[in-house]
């Protein structure tokens, strides 16, 4: 019969750590201008959206709530406001992903729900399909319990490189927006690069 070894009086090894979970994707102001109707500052008839742009998806989003300015019938945001919101996100989700300004081709929405006068809604815009001279982004509207309120489709256009510069110099200097204004201004990619 063999005999047992006696205990090893060594510290067992410490367990493996879990791994580290993944950074969260990194979250940029995207730039705006003086007098855009969305998200210009000097536009007294303006919305004074701040977008944001997530860099490892390029998911665009932003949050609004609609003032009595932005009714319909009593008490309901006029669909128009919202579909100018949607489109805003989707130009510039277009716009992330080839870092040259679109213009919107076509626009398509439907609405699902009324969202209210006061209701803080929120907008998510990602690029579904991006080839040679367009890109086709989509949009949603959600409400604060991520209930869905309505969807866009679009189709964007680039502008051309020298449009792309004179819009990037329109943008207001700012310290929460710079790091994204010098990726979308030192990054001016020719439409013959664009993927197919």
């Amino acid at each position: 019969m063999s005999e047992t070894p006696p205990p090893n009086n060594e510290p067992a090894p410490p367990p493996t750590p879990a791994p580290a979970p993944p950074p969260p994707p990194s979250k940029l102001q995207l730039p705006h201008t003086a007098n855009c109707l969305v998200c210009g500052r000097n536009n007294p008839h303006g919305l004074h959206l701040d977008l944001f742009v997530m860099t490892g998806t390029g998911l665009v989003v932003a949050e609004f709530v609609p003032q009595h300015s932005h009714a319909g019938f009593e008490g309901i945001a006029h669909g128009g406001i919202l579909s100018t919101v949607m489109d805003e996100a989707m130009t510039w989700a277009a716009t992330w992903n080839i870092k040259r300004f679109c213009l919107c081709g076509e626009l398509n929405v439907r609405f699902r729900q009324s969202v209210y006068i006061g209701q803080r809604v929120r907008v998510e815009a990602h690029v579904d399909f991006s080839r040679h001279k367009l890109v086709e982004p989509s949009a949603k509207l959600f409400d604060e319990f991520h209930k869905l309120l309505a969807t866009a489709t679009g189709k964007y256009v680039p502008v051309s490189p020298d449009q792309h510069g004179q819009f990037v110099k329109t943008f207001i200097e700012s310290d929460r927006t710079l790091e994204a204004a010098k990726l979308l201004g030192l990054r001016n990619v020719p439409v013959s690069e664009l993927t197919e």
